[in-house]
């Protein structure tokens, strides 16, 4: 019997039945649900960046942005520098060592590649001098084939002269090396506070390199500008990608008077990005990065394959915590998620325990297949350029967009990215966001998962390890070794003409000598500046929290927190749950309960604790009856007891209860990091 077509009977899908919403309706609507509160104070927040975030975005709201209406690969870039986006080219997989001798990095990073990764990459605390060290270093991996990623720090023409020494002595062909062995000099002297070189002389060695590249390696890209510097350091993202446009700009005008074009100073230039906790915002940051610097290589009269830029990104470590580690592999994958959104080149992802220890083969493996999943399973190089279109983020894209490039004209008429370091000003207006951070989340503004709120009082901290004394042992056996395989004599006369040429470097390499040589036969007149030190944003929490647990290592005691729970139990949960999470950010003990029916009884149950503070907790509406009786007993049987109330008083009472006794107040609001730091002053922990 054939089956009957009905395929007539469903009917065409129409939305003319519904009446479109126009905003003026939907913020009346939200206006009348906030029952009175003020719009703005509770629907609209500011970033760090100064960008106020809107409740809600519609067609209109990136109007403005005439990017939006681009394809990916074309125009400035906004979308992509690839029209097919990752099903073209999928971003590389460079998940860096964290080992410290070459041997051991080795090791590493073959298991990183025979696991997925795609890179070579090593962190700054590698050893890496001599020829022996490279050899011991690549030994078994391709360098044809993988790319590297590598910062040289204040200058790669050493870095590069290895390299080179040790292509030469494999046999391998320098015009396959790709990837990036490069310098950032302002990154360098941003990060440390000092250059052994001058200004001068470092842009002198950035144009040797891009010399010697182009004749030698012309995949390799030699410069790689380090937003990481400044993110460590507390800046918001206007501050991070203006800091590393101004210093490409540097960079690209001591090229153009050295004579190279503007297509071969833009393609040797690599930017690294750090991914910070704000989702969106990180998203936004790639993508108005890319439009910036095609605006940039656009107005040197560059082409538009030197307007591609080129972003290596990180997860943050500013981010990553020492307290409920296993919640950062939690923020790296938020973070991770957000490169690839947003559209970098290659990405690594930090170990959940960077923070505490060199990393291990667990948490090397959770970072790695964090990529790989999104690659493979998440089926995430499919999509191309997915937040195009996005109302709310094609409108973020703008505002930043707008902010960085002012930010970047205003680091340029005070003279440039190294004439604001010297000065100091970019380093105080990164100080001044890192307060900020600091502030907010002090008052628990801003959340920290496991450390200033919801802490694990039960967790097992990770144990650190240190190999120091077998490190320094290698190394000393590596130096000796070195020493008796040449001649000093022969490595003298090689470093005599270094400063010439990359090539007589890499002689000078052959002969012996090491990066140190090289680096100190060509250091002169150094510069010093306020350096923008690396921090994390819990540093504070987690010192508050080892204090305590010191104390309580050398004293055999906890400090103890009753709880005062007035009533019965719906009439204190509240605000008994509240003071709990809020005491034991800093590891305290509390002493829980299920209420007390009488201020007499509570007021016992207090002394008989022993306890170093006790906290009221009940409802605005009993508090007046209960909190000066119950302060000005408590006080009369423990004068060194600290009393707290639970809740922000009413300005009526506050003087009046802090005249009985009461020492502070907990509340939404308050500073969790100076209440809890003055209750360990108090038992004489500093």
């Amino acid at each position: 019997m054939e089956r009957e077509n009905n395929s007539s009977a469903i009917p065409a899908v129409s939305f003319d039945e519904f009446a479109s919403t126009s905003y003026e309706q939907w913020r009346e609507a939200a206006e009348a649900a906030l029952k009175g509160a003020p719009f703005d104070k509770k629907l609209l927040s500011k970033t760090y960046e100064g960008i106020t975030i809107q409740p809600i975005y519609t067609r209109q709201s990136s109007e403005e942005f005439r990017q939006r209406l681009t394809f990916p690969g074309a125009k400035d870039f906004l979308r992509g520098t690839n029209a097919a986006g990752y099903i073209a080219q999928p971003w590389a997989i460079a998940q860096a060592s964290d080992a410290v001798l070459p041997e051991e990095a080795n090791a590493i990073i073959k298991k990183e590649l025979s696991k997925g990764a795609n890179a070579v990459a090593f962190g700054p605390q590698l050893i890496l001098e001599t020829l022996e060290d490279a050899e011991a270093l690549f030994d078994g991996i391709d360098l044809s084939i993988y790319p590297l990623n590598l910062y040289a720090g204040e200058s790669a023409y050493a870095l590069l002269a290895l390299i080179k020494a040790y292509a030469d002595k494999k046999g391998i062909d320098s015009a396959k090396l790709s990837g990036c062995v490069g310098a950032d000099p302002a990154g360098s002297l941003a990060a440390t506070g000092k250059i052994a070189n001058s200004i001068e002389q470092l842009l002198a060695q950035l144009s040797t390199a891009l010399k010697w590249s182009l004749n030698n390696a012309p995949q390799l890209k030699t410069i790689y500008i380090q937003g990481s510097v400044y993110h460590n350091g507390g800046a918001n993202a206007v501050q991070e990608v203006a800091a590393c446009m101004s210093s490409a700009i540097a960079y690209i005008e001591a090229l153009l008077k050295d004579g190279y074009k503007i297509n071969d100073i833009a393609k040797t230039i690599r930017f690294e990005f750090s991914l910070g906790a704000n989702f969106f915002m990180e998203i936004a940051k790639i993508r108005a990065a890319r439009l910036i610097w095609a605006q940039i290589i656009k107005a040197y009269g560059g082409n538009d394959e030197a307007a591609k830029i080129s972003i290596a990104a990180s997860t943050s470590s500013f981010t990553s915590t020492v307290y409920d580690p296993y919640v950062n592999i939690l923020r790296s994958t938020t973070q991770a998620f957000s490169g690839v959104v947003g559209g970098v080149d290659a990405l690594q992802v930090k170990p959940f325990d960077e923070a505490v220890r060199p990393s291990d083969e667990l948490s090397r493996r959770i970072a790695r297949n964090i990529q790989v999943m999104m690659q493979n399973e998440f089926n995430l190089l499919s999509p191309v350029d997915p937040a195009g279109g996005s109302w709310y983020i094609e409108t973020l894209t703008g505002q930043l967009a707008e902010a960085i490039w002012a930010a970047m004209q205003k680091i340029e008429a005070d003279g440039g990215i190294f004439a604001v370091l010297q000065a100091g000003t970019l380093q105080d207006q990164i100080a001044a966001t890192l307060n900020e951070r600091f502030n907010k989340l002090a008052t628990r503004v801003d959340k920290a998962v496991g450390t200033n709120m919801y802490a694990n009082m039960l967790e097992e901290k990770l144990q650190g390890s240190c190999e120091c004394d077998k490190q320094q042992a290698a190394r000393k056996a590596a130096a000796a070794k070195h020493a008796a395989l040449y001649n000093k004599a022969d490595i003298d006369k090689a470093l005599t003409n270094i400063d010439k040429c990359i090539g007589s470097a890499v002689k000078a390499i052959a002969a012996g000598a090491t990066v140190n040589d090289i680096a100190a036969k060509l250091s002169g007149a150094g510069l010093s500046v306020k350096e923008i030190p690396a921090h994390r944003w819990t540093e504070q929490f987690e010192t508050l929290r080892s204090r305590t647990e010191a104390y309580k290592a050398a004293n055999g005691k906890d400090i103890k927190v009753f709880l005062a729970n007035m009533g019965p139990i719906p009439q204190h949960k509240a605000r008994a749950d509240f003071s709990t999470g809020f005491m034991e950010v800093a590891g305290f003990e509390v002493l829980k309960n299920d209420g007390f029916a009488t201020v007499d009884e509570a007021a016992a149950a207090a002394k008989a604790s022993g306890a170093d503070v006790t906290i009221i907790c009940s409802t605005d509406d009993t508090y007046p009856e209960i909190v000066p009786a119950l302060a000005t007993q408590i006080k009369a049987a423990c004068p060194a007891m600290k009393i707290i109330v639970a809740g922000a008083p009413a300005p009526e009472f506050k003087d009046a209860w802090i005249k009985v006794g009461v020492d502070d107040f907990i509340h939404v609001k308050a500073n969790c990091l100076k209440i809890l730091s003055k209750i360990q002053e108090a038992r004489g922990i500093c």
